[in-house]
């Protein structure tokens, strides 16, 4: 580290503070070319930013919906404000159904207007054949109409609420095939690289793909948020005469971007603004306000270049890297200006050339180590499984390296032409706070020591009640439309979240098909002319009482809302006759001489078309505070194979809600195995950074405090992990590193003047103490304020990040000095971090 300082020292002479204007000049050339790419950074709203990019569960989901349909659909609300069938509210729902077909990428949409009515008046088998009678046909009655959209197995609950006051428009969108076929060939090369090597030609292709694929989703999402917003704009025509409000997979992701988008934008200016006049009143100079925003926004802006320039999208997860990347690079600066002013009250006299050089020989090791460190925490989340989670650790890594190096260049470089001034007068009040820690532990060490235990213990306990379990409604506050949207589709309209059960065949029905031989032409003819109730497994007589059994269990569980299956649609057919179910031969001929359109309503998207797989399309409520997913599918699982007889291998469980189950799992998995990897790391770091085993292990002691403590508050108010508050333990670690690094290189220092522990405590906390005290209340402040975002992570990403910078500091201030009197390691250390 010796032979590093000295070079560094003599880097430092001869290019960064010898030569101010060269180093100044680079550092803006290098930020003007990431500022031309800035402007290509974008954030990812696909919906599969939300889920495991390898889960295999997202492959089958995706077969799912190629073969029974899309979920990538919009859902309106329209209550209106006189009766639903009134001939002007019909009118205008009319109106509204025909403007949202004039968008470019709707396929249809489907409203009380269109659907099938079979009892209104009632309808046989042969006139259905000839017509397909809708609420907007003429001999259509409306008092019937209404009568059967109240009764209807299928329409109840789905396009129309129980007081046939609100009712549902399903906007569909054209299914994309160049995006499904960029997929198809990207997945295949990702499946063959994970199965064995690729050739230089497959590699090529694999990056080529992946490229296209990431342009055209990219642009598929600024379509998917145009269309949205023109969705939105045709919406506004109509509130005059009712309330809408939209719903839908592909609007809840848009709606999250622009959340975090607004966020970014909004208070992005707000904390900045905040910090500046914090750092205003703390250390009463324009220099230290102007110098270390200026650092961390070329900082920033740096960051978000190199983003948009090698085109990383970020997601939901990594959104506040830039926020992250604003707290490491202020307390860098801050260590600095400490340091800076310090010397300066020492050396009044002093040149600003060695005041700067002074500074920066001294704080180099404890902030290249803490930088190092920072990067361990964060890099721990490539372990984390989660391509999102794994992206986020990368981002922050790159963005670390690119603040140390401004701090160190760009920062005392511009400081170079300013004149040291004035002594600037020691903030008191700090002083008295940062004194009155080290006398509280001198005083009442054991007893700091008895609570630290205490509160050790119930963090434990309160870790122990940490769950993944959260409603992705809880992401909103109330009064916000995308909530209201999403609550009043819950109440009045069958559920939110999507969840396919889907049941095969059993083996040994396609065994016996292949081994299936015919005696004579005879047989043959007969079972082809029997149809489909003679080749299906499931579409029988003797198995649709299994399946009617299998859907009403289903429509009986408390977290479910609107069901949907075959059952449904025998449901319907059984009020044109009664006895279809009764009787293989005459289910045949109903199925047969059905109109198409009937077909693909009530059984393309509930029955394969060999008759062999079952789909229950469920909607859960998402609204319901007791929802519990995993329990939910694991209790959906085991009741269909011990109820209904039915194998293990025949059930699948599919959909939205199962892909974000599997995400919230990982978490907690990912959360388990980074905290295990990030302090296993950090004390590898300690153990080299100091050479003493004693030494790593009292300086890894507080990091594990804070940890504990905040992730045992989390469990405590039932605060969940989700895909932002499971960065928090890294964030954590990565603050509280940084603050021990730094305090016991000072501690250090001060132990050799005297050889006396306590004074060099009180001497350390008068000096880094007060540079640890700067940086944790200027940013705790700061991010104090996104508690004003209508995004409820973001509120939980600021109060979670200050409190956490309170509890870091809090450790390293108080545990961390006790140890080192307790253990005395510093005995047995050779000084590794000596200023030259």
């Amino acid at each position: 580290m010796t032979n590093l300082t000295s070079l560094f020292t003599h880097f430092y002479f001869t290019r960064v503070l010898r030569h101010p204007v060269l180093t100044l000049l680079l550092v803006t050339l290098f930020t003007g070319f990431f500022a031309y790419h800035a402007p290509d950074f974008r954030l990812d709203a696909s919906a599969d930013s939300l889920v495991l990019e390898n889960d295999t569960a997202l492959d089958y989901y995706r077969s799912i919906r190629a073969r029974y349909g899309s979920d990538d659909f919009l859902i309106i609300t329209y209550n209106p404000e006189q009766d639903l069938f009134d001939e002007a509210t019909l009118s205008d729902l009319h109106q509204l159904r025909e403007d949202l077909r004039g968008i470019e990428r709707v396929e249809s949409v489907i409203s009380i207007l269109d659907v099938p009515l079979i009892q209104s008046p009632p309808v046989s088998l042969r006139q259905l054949s000839h017509e397909i009678p809708t609420l907007e046909s003429p001999r259509t009655d409306k008092t019937l109409a209404r009568k059967e959209f109240l009764n209807s197995p299928m329409y109840r609950n789905l396009i129309i609420s129980e007081d046939l006051k609100t009712t549902a428009l399903q906007v569909n969108f054209s299914r994309d095939e160049n995006w499904h076929r960029l997929l198809k060939q990207r997945d295949e090369l990702r499946e063959l690289r994970l199965n064995s090597s690729l050739t230089s030609t497959q590699q090529t292709q694999l990056e080529a793909v992946s490229y296209e694929f990431e342009q055209y989703s990219a642009q598929l999402q600024d379509q998917l948020k145009q269309d949205i917003s023109t969705v939105r704009g045709i919406m506004d025509k109509y509130r005059d005469a009712a309330e809408l409000h939209l719903g839908g997979v592909p609007m809840i992701a848009s709606d999250s971007i622009d959340f975090i988008r607004h966020d970014l934008n909004t208070f992005g200016f707000a904390v900045v603004a905040f910090l500046m006049l914090i750092l205003g009143i703390t250390f009463r100079k324009p220099r230290w306000i102007i110098l270390p925003m200026l650092t961390c926004l070329t900082t920033g802006l740096i960051t978000v270049g190199f983003l948009g320039l090698v085109d990383w999208p970020v997601t939901v997860v990594s959104s506040n890297f830039i926020s992250l990347l604003l707290i490491i690079t202020l307390s860098l600066n801050v260590h600095l200006i400490v340091r800076y002013r310090e010397l300066h009250e020492r050396a009044p006299d002093a040149t600003q050339f060695e005041l700067l050089s002074e500074t920066i020989r001294s704080k180099f090791v404890p902030c290249s180590y803490t930088a190092i460190t920072t990067i361990v925490a964060f890099g721990s989340l490539l372990f984390s499984g989660i391509r999102p989670v794994i992206d986020f650790g990368w981002m922050m890594s790159i963005g670390i390296v690119i603040a140390f190096v401004l701090v160190f260049t760009l920062f005392p470089a511009t400081l170079m032409f300013l004149t040291p001034g004035k002594v600037a007068n020691a903030n008191n009040w700090t002083d008295c706070i940062t004194a009155f820690l080290a006398r509280l532990i001198q005083v009442y060490g054991r007893g700091l020591l008895t609570i630290a235990t205490i509160l050790a213990l119930l963090s434990v306990l309160g870790i122990s009640l940490l769950s993944v379990e959260n409603r992705f409604i809880d992401y909103f506050k109330d009064d916000t439309e995308i909530y209201r949207g999403m609550a009043l589709i819950d109440r009045q309209l069958g559920g939110t979240t999507p969840l396919d059960v889907i049941i095969d065949a059993p083996a040994e029905f396609f065994a016996q098909e292949d081994d299936k031989t015919f005696e004579d032409e005879y047989e043959l003819r007969a079972e082809q002319s029997a149809g489909i109730t003679a080749t299906s497994y499931w579409f029988n007589t003797f198995q649709l009482q299994q399946v009617f059994k299998v859907h009403d269990y289903l429509d009986g569980l408390s977290e479910t809302g609107k069901v949907l299956s075959l059952t449904t649609a025998m449901r319907m057919l059984q009020q044109i006759d009664q006895q279809v179910a009764a009787d293989d031969f005459l289910l045949a001929v109903f199925y047969k001489k059905l109109p198409p359109e009937m077909k693909n309503i009530l059984f393309k998207p509930y029955l394969s078309k060999d008759g062999n797989q079952l789909r229950f399309a469920i909607r859960v409520f998402e609204s319901d505070p007791s929802l519990q997913r995993e329990a939910l599918l694991e209790k959906i699982r085991t009741d269909l194979s011990s109820r209904f007889d039915i194998k293990p291998d025949q059930i699948h469980l599919s959909g939205m809600l199962v892909l974000y189950n599997n995400m919230l799992q990982s978490l907690f998995r990912s959360q388990i195995l980074t905290i295990g990897v990030v302090f296993l790391a950090v004390l590898i770091m300690f153990a080299i950074l100091f050479r003493n085993a004693r030494m790593a292990v009292v300086a890894l002691i507080p990091n594990i405090f804070a940890a504990l403590l905040m992730l045992g508050l989390m469990g405590w108010l039932r605060i969940p992990l989700d895909m932002m508050t499971i960065t928090i333990a890294a964030i954590i670690i990565g603050i509280a590193v940084d603050d021990t690094i730094h305090y016991i290189h000072r501690f250090s220092e001060e132990f050799r003047l005297d050889q006396d522990y306590w004074s060099a405590v009180k001497r350390s906390h008068a000096s880094i103490g007060r540079a640890m005290y700067y940086t944790t209340i200027t940013i705790t402040l700061g991010f104090s304020i996104l508690a004003l975002s209508n995004f409820i992570p973001t509120i939980y990403f600021g109060l979670l990040t200050g409190f956490a910078m309170l509890i870091a500091l809090l450790a390293d201030l108080t545990l961390l000095p006790l140890l080192l009197v307790i253990f005395k390691p510093i005995r047995e250390i050779k000084v590794r971090m000596r200023l030259q």
